[in-house]
């Protein structure tokens, strides 16, 4: 076990590719009919506004997988640029986020097929992807991988579909010269910046993956490269995506104060655009979106855990074991899997709401690893230094804090607890701070 390691057999598309399964590009639907109703039918500028939000973030995530290429990502990071009890308590809030979101592509995934499917009830789809998601994820990076590359296919290909019909529908009734209309970015008579602003605090929420490619750094080849890569090219694709549906949508139906139900407000613009066929279609397309993002969340905790477990901030024996076959973390996906198990009992509403306090607490101190690392202790402060290592985290760190203190009251508390249990958890490993939280070495990782 001592000479296991991860297999670096991850080149940039992949690594690309696990990003937007996690991120699930099938969320612009999802959240359209409310962010239509909360920006007054100014989606794509509400989207452009989270863009720019995250990709401060993006830009630090980027610099601080270059400089640690190691399977922890928020966590390593604040851990060498901050201090190895902040890393702990980072990594531990982050956990909670890795945690929930495969449990909640297994709600979201059963209840879709229980819906197709009304005789097979919803416990039995649950069942069912956990398993295939963990045998995947445990026989290895490369099936994982070639799995991931069909589901982001069929995203794409249904993604394609609905933009091609969009805009042959826009010619027909319209002209083609309504295609480059400007009303999705102006509305006579809204709230104006206030409503955007509402929208893209929102809507940031679909950018969350973009990080987890960097918790598959160690099997990655040429990591200092390709994971900064890696996290723009995911951030920019997702935003790119993001802003074009929601854009052609508008102008398909821009009657957004029509919708009864804002959650199926993308199911009736998908039927009012390509029928039911393509309404079925869309049906497979979120399916096999929660299945990927399910996969590849389940596998990003788990090399959270396991660096967490090499360091010894968690128990060696258990969470820092590697198949020798396999190179894969076996013990933390079993536990991760019995863990999701808990969403036979659970609510999607209160999954979602455990997932979001960690990853803007990891964002923020992401970004005051680069301040630390690279501005103050390398001193990297001249010329365009002084925008990536001071200006861009700073503006990042006040957006993920603005976004962290107005998650609603359930977010909030739950995930302050889980803080709190953590906190309690490292005064015993540390014997009341009296010494510091184990750590690896980068170069024995």
């Amino acid at each position: 076990m001592e000479n296991t390691r991860l297999e670096r057999s991850l080149t940039l598309a992949p690594l690309v590719l696990f990003g937007i399964s996690f991120m699930a590009l099938g969320t612009v639907f999802s959240t359209y009919g409310i962010a239509a109703q909360l920006t007054q039918g100014m989606v794509p500028v509400a989207y452009i506004l989270a863009l720019v939000a995250m990709l401060f973030t993006a830009l630090s995530y980027g610099k601080m997988a270059g400089a640690f290429p190691i399977a922890g990502s928020a966590y390593t990071y604040a851990q060498k640029a901050i201090s190895p009890s902040v890393g702990f308590l980072v990594g531990w809030s982050i956990l909670v986020d890795y945690l929930f979101i495969p449990m909640v592509n297994y709600l979201i995934f059963a209840s879709f097929l229980h819906a197709a499917l009304p005789s097979v009830p919803e416990y039995v789809w649950i069942l069912l992807m956990i398993v295939l998601v963990t045998f995947i994820n445990i026989r290895g990076i490369k099936l994982a991988a070639n799995v991931n590359t069909l589901i982001n296919a069929c995203a794409l290909l249904f993604i394609v579909t609905f933009c091609v019909l969009s805009i042959r529908h826009i010619v027909t009734n319209q002209s083609i010269f309504h295609l480059f209309s400007l009303t999705p970015f102006f509305q006579q008579g809204t709230t104006g910046f206030t409503a955007i602003m509402a929208g893209a605090s929102l809507l940031c929420f679909s950018f969350l993956g973009f990080d987890s490619v960097t918790t598959f750094a160690e099997e990655v080849k040429n990591p200092e490269k390709l994971l900064p890569r890696a996290v723009m090219i995911v951030t920019l694709v997702g935003g790119l995506v993001f802003i074009v549906v929601s854009y052609l949508a508008q102008l398909v139906y821009p009657d957004y104060a029509s919708f009864s139900d804002p959650d199926s407000a993308a199911f009736v613009i998908i039927q009012y655009v390509g029928g039911d066929l393509l309404a079925s279609f869309f049906i497979v397309m979120i399916a096999s979106g929660t299945f990927g993002s399910a996969m590849v969340s389940h596998a990003s905790v788990g090399r959270l855990l396991y660096s967490m477990g090499r360091d010894g901030v968690l128990p060696k024996k258990l969470f820092a074991y590697l198949h020798p076959n396999w190179k894969t973390p076996l013990f933390n996906l079993l536990l991760v899997s019995a863990i999701c198990l808990s969403a036979l009992f659970m609510t999607l509403g209160t999954a979602a709401s455990l997932i979001n306090f960690g990853a803007f607490l990891a964002f923020s101190c992401v970004n005051i690893s680069v301040i630390l690392h690279f501005f103050v202790r390398k001193k990297e402060r001249t010329g365009w230094a002084l925008f990536r290592n001071l200006l861009f985290p700073v503006i990042g760190t006040m957006m993920d804090l603005y976004l962290l203190v107005n998650l609603d009251s359930d977010s909030l508390i739950l995930g302050i607890i889980w803080f709190c249990i953590g906190f309690v958890y490292l005064l015993v490993l540390t014997k009341g701070f009296k010494r510091k939280p184990p750590q690896m070495e980068i170069d024995a990782a």
